[in-house]
């Protein structure tokens, strides 16, 4: 990606700070506590030097007869030195009463983070994940949101810090001499606001490429373990392993530029503190020899500041991490922004009273257009499911096979014409409703990691295993079960690598006699079956749907025979 494209893509780094911190709303008092002890703490930190000073100053001022600065508040050795030590203990419980607090807000943001960026990837699901990377989802999702936690924990009170410990040391300065809170405040505004600004600039769009690059590598090396038989059936490890070295040194070359842009805003940092210190002794000496400052504002003055830099030192340091998390924040909230292919609906008429008797007519497309990413898949189509009868679709591949079940599952919205269940379109009925009134077996039968059981029970939550074993033995499984030594307490494995193609099948079909619903969609489910296993499984279909609606797509003649009436489709079909 192009540095125009990213900088056409990002957001101003003040807009995402500002969408970050608006997430933490609920969390609000805690936030404004960790504030109070941050700056109570610092200050704490820094009037150990300046008291110090003061006692110091106290006792030149009376030897060169001069007004002691301090008072009759410095001028008892042992009262001061107690008040030292007691701001020392208070610095400590400060500290850590407010890291306390930001790495609470900062963990409970990340549970909230993660259940919006996971509530989102459900209103997305399935349209517009389709063909998505889900590598730089899992990206996403893993490093990116826990790289918030630098935000959360390490950015949000540390800024507010340390603008009320500069306005504060500010006011302290004015009271010590005019002059030294200028240079304070000229200091404090550089060192804390113009550096972070200058480096931010330098970084932003370095940190933004590099959480990208990031992403695809995780994407590539998902892409090479879950292709690892074939790249060692065909010789291709070497070239993978180049490709993989190749994408490594471009991240390693984007991690030295971040390298050296941390690197150079360090020693701008440290170049601005050493100047401003010194700007500071040399502006009150001039005073002093005016004779318009005493020995005692000058000592002050100068210990202040030097002690003061710490609040906006981590200010400053912030921005050398701080790039990569803004590009990690835009990242979660680009995926956030985005918009659903289509929109669930919750609170239309429900489908109760409408039950399997109730209707003649189990679905319809009726003049549906539709097009995938501007290729036209079916125009002007029409398609009649009655109730009681095994509706085949039959064609090549690109026809729209597929796409018609996916409408009636109204996992996409027709561009033209309407698509019917049971009588209302389905952009009137609950999603929830739709669900519960379809079964869908797809050709490639997603497992997931756990017992066959479980991945049978998908299909009705709370199952029991009674149920799941009657559902076995419909999809032809349940012999095969058997022969396992654990049986249905087996773990399928990893994306199912312990089932072969024609058990993975088996276990979808097995969740749709589960769901038992009164539409089953069928896209090529018996594709990976010998013809044994599909002729006790057409033959469950009939008995189990009975009298029910059954929409089947197949390029297996044996598996059309099954089928009432047979549609044959062509790309863009007309009806």
């Amino acid at each position: 990606m192009s540095t125009q494209e990213v900088s056409s893509k990002r957001s101003s780094g003040i807009s995402i700070m500002g969408r970050l911190i608006g997430l933490v709303a609920p969390l609000m008092p805690i936030m404004v506590l960790a504030i109070v002890l941050g700056v109570l703490g610092f200050l704490c930190a820094i009037f150990l030097t300046i008291l110090a000073a003061l006692g110091i100053g106290d006792v030149a001022a009376q030897a060169l007869g001069q007004p002691s600065l301090g008072g009759p508040f410095v001028a008892d050795a042992g009262r001061l030195f107690a008040v030292i030590v007691a701001i020392a203990v208070a610095r400590g419980f400060l500290h850590y009463g407010e890291q306390y607090c930001n790495h609470y807000i900062a963990f409970k943001m990340l549970a909230l983070i993660r259940h919006k960026v996971f509530a989102r990837l459900r209103l997305l699901a399935p349209a517009k994940l389709e063909g998505r990377d889900k590598g730089n989802l899992v990206s996403i999702i893993t490093s990116d949101i826990e790289l918030l936690e630098v935000f959360y924990a390490h950015t949000i009170s540390p800024i507010a810090i340390a603008v009320l410990t500069s306005l504060g040391m500010v006011a302290f300065m004015a009271w010590v001499h005019p002059l030294a809170a200028v240079v304070a405040l000229v200091a404090y505004l550089a060192v804390g606001l113009g550096i972070p600004l200058w480096n931010g600039r330098r970084g932003a769009q370095r940190s933004y490429r590099m959480r990208n690059a990031l992403g695809d590598l995780n994407s590539f090396v998902l892409d090479s373990l879950y292709g690892l038989d074939e790249t060692i059936q065909y010789g291709g490890g070497e070239v993978r392993a180049r490709r993989m070295e190749e994408r490594s040194r471009e991240i390693a070359g984007m991690s030295g530029e971040m390298n050296r842009v941390v690197a150079g805003q360090l020693s701008v940092t440290s170049l601005f503190i050493q100047l401003f210190s010194w700007t500071m002794l040399f502006v009150m000496l001039a005073a002093f020899a005016n004779g318009q400052a005493t020995f005692a504002q000058v000592l002050v003055a100068t210990v202040a500041m030097m002690s003061s830099f710490g609040p906006v030192t981590a200010l400053s340091n912030l921005s050398s991490t701080l790039n990569a998390t803004l590009a990690a924040g835009q990242r979660v909230l680009d995926l956030l922004d985005e918009e659903p292919e289509v929109r669930e609906v919750h609170n239309a008429l429900p489908l109760s009273g409408e039950g399997r008797a109730s209707f003649e007519e189990a679905a319809a497309l009726e003049n549906v257009s539709f097009s995938y990413e501007g290729e036209r898949v079916l125009e002007d189509y029409s398609l009649r499911m009655p109730r009681g009868r095994v509706v085949g679709i039959h064609g090549p591949s690109g026809s729209g096979k597929s796409t018609i079940l996916k409408l009636l599952m109204r996992f996409w919205d027709a561009d033209a014409g309407k698509v019917d269940v049971s009588g209302r379109d389905v952009r009137e009925l609950n999603t929830s409703d739709l669900r519960s009134f379809e079964s869908c077996v797809t050709q490639q039968t997603w497992l997931f990691r756990d017992t066959i059981a479980n991945n049978i029970a998908v299909g009705k939550p709370g199952a029991t295993r009674e149920e799941v074993v009657e559902a076995a033995k419909k999809a032809s499984l349940h012999e095969f079960v058997q022969t396992l030594p654990h049986g249905y307490d087996t773990n399928v494995g990893e994306m199912g690598d312990n089932m072969s193609g024609g058990e993975a099948q088996r276990i979808g079909l097995a969740r749709a006699f589960l769901h038992n619903a009164p539409l089953l969609l069928l896209d090529e489910p018996t594709s990976n079956l010998d013809s044994l296993n599909e002729a006790i499984i057409l033959k469950s279909l009939r008995e189990q749907y009975a009298g029910e609606a059954v929409v089947l797509v197949s390029h297996r003649q044996s598996t059309m025979g099954l089928c009432d009436e047979v549609y044959e489709m062509h790309p863009a079909h007309h009806s």
